[in-house]
């Protein structure tokens, strides 16, 4: 008697994996994407230091630190909204609401697709994001903006097409 399974039960490892780093990639790149729509630098000034002692003319050296939090927010950068908000084809309201939305909602799909959450649902979400950024751009004719989540977008293509090899996911139905 044969006790090897039939070809179609048997699990590509290969595929396995490759899925996994895509989902893997796709996942930390909004997750982080995400996370730096909350950073901002935070300036200081100390006295400068001659031979190890204060000086005494009053010099000091400005410092900027990278820093996190909610005060720094911004979903979309100050250049690009300026840009953004006098395209008569970008309806003011919905600048607004982008702006408020892209970072939570990147975390949120980057930590959905990490944790294997609704893969499918996730990674049509993130691609809806980003063929919702591309459309901003090619409006303020961003060419080389636009080539990036192109391949962004070919890799959520991708990874939705071997979804079937998803492994480790909780809601693998979705």
């Amino acid at each position: 008697m044969n006790d090897t399974p039939p070809p179609a039960a048997k699990i590509d490892l290969g595929s396995t994996f490759s899925f996994w780093v895509l989902r893997l990639w796709l996942g930390a790149r909004a997750l982080i994407t995400g996370i730096e729509k909350y950073s901002g630098t935070r300036s200081s000034s100390e006295a400068v230091t001659i031979d190890g002692a204060p000086n005494t003319y009053g010099l000091t050296a400005a410092q900027s630190d990278k820093v996190y939090g909610l005060e720094f927010y911004h979903g979309v950068p100050e250049a690009l909204s300026q840009r953004f908000a006098s395209e008569p084809l970008i309806p003011g309201f919905s600048l607004s609401l982008f702006d408020k939305v892209l970072g939570p909602a990147l975390i949120l799909l980057g930590l959905m697709l990490l944790l294997g959450i609704a893969t499918r649902l996730s990674l049509l979400g993130m691609g809806l994001v980003y063929v919702a950024l591309t459309v901003g751009l090619i409006l303020i004719r961003q060419d080389a903006g636009v080539a990036w989540l192109g391949v962004h977008v070919a890799l959520v293509a991708m990874a939705l097409n071997h979804v079937s090899h998803n492994r480790l996911a909780i809601l693998k139905k979705w």
